[in-house]
C-alpha cells in the first residue's frame, strides 16, 4: 500500500449477532483521530433472518454516513459453543458482503494480531487492550460497550498493519 498524505477512514467491526460493535478512526498524519463507536444491538424476540437483515441494514448505514476507505474485523475463532460461533459467522457474513457491495477492502486480524499492534505484546488481557485504545485515540474512558472497545481495537489494528502486515 502506497503511503500518500490524504486522511484514511478506517472502519472496525467486532461481530456477534446479539451485538455487533463499531467504531471509525481517522489516520491524520500519523495520528489516530476518534470520531464515532456504538454497538448495533439485535432482539432475540426477533426472527434469525430478521437479525441478520437488521446488521446489515444498520452497518450500511454507518458506511453511508462515514464513507470508511477500509475495514478491519477480527478473524473468527473456534468456539465450544457452537450455536454462538454459528450465529458470529453468520453476523460476519452480512458485515463482510455489506462491506464488498461497497468495494470496501477487509483486513482481517487474529486476536493475537490486534494484541500486538494495540498494546504492544500479544498476553495483553481485555482490559489492557481496551485501555490502549483509550489512550491511542486520547478518549477519557474506555470505550463502550466492550463490543465498540473491541472494533477500535479492530480499526486501529488496520492503520498500524497498513504497511506492515501482522503475522502473528
Amino acid at each position: 500500500m502506497k503511503q500518500t498524505n490524504r486522511d484514511r477512514c478506517v472502519l472496525g467491526i467486532d461481530p456477534g449477532l446479539a451485538s455487533t460493535g463499531y467504531g471509525i478512526v481517522i489516520s491524520r498524519k500519523g495520528r489516530l483521530v476518534h470520531v464515532a463507536h456504538g454497538h448495533i444491538e439485535t432482539s432475540a424476540a426477533l426472527s434469525h433472518p430478521e437479525r441478520l437483515l437488521a446488521i446489515h441494514d444498520e452497518i450500511t448505514r454507518i458506511i453511508t454516513t462515514w464513507h470508511p476507505d477500509e475495514a478491519g474485523m477480527e478473524t473468527l475463532f473456534f468456539s465450544r459453543n457452537v450455536s454462538s460461533a454459528m450465529g458470529v459467522a453468520e453476523a460476519r457474513g452480512v458485515l463482510t458482503l455489506a462491506l464488498a457491495q461497497r468495494g470496501i477492502p477487509l483486513g482481517e486480524y487474529t486476536p493475537n494480531c490486534i494484541k500486538q499492534a494495540v498494546v504492544g505484546v500479544t498476553r495483553a488481557d481485555k482490559k489492557q487492550v481496551q485501555e490502549s485504545v483509550r489512550i491511542l485515540l486520547g478518549l477519557s474512558e474506555i470505550p463502550r460497550p466492550d463490543h465498540a472497545a473491541d472494533a477500535l481495537a479492530a480499526a486501529i489494528t488496520r492503520i498500524h498493519t497498513a504497511e506492515i502486515p501482522c503475522i502473528l
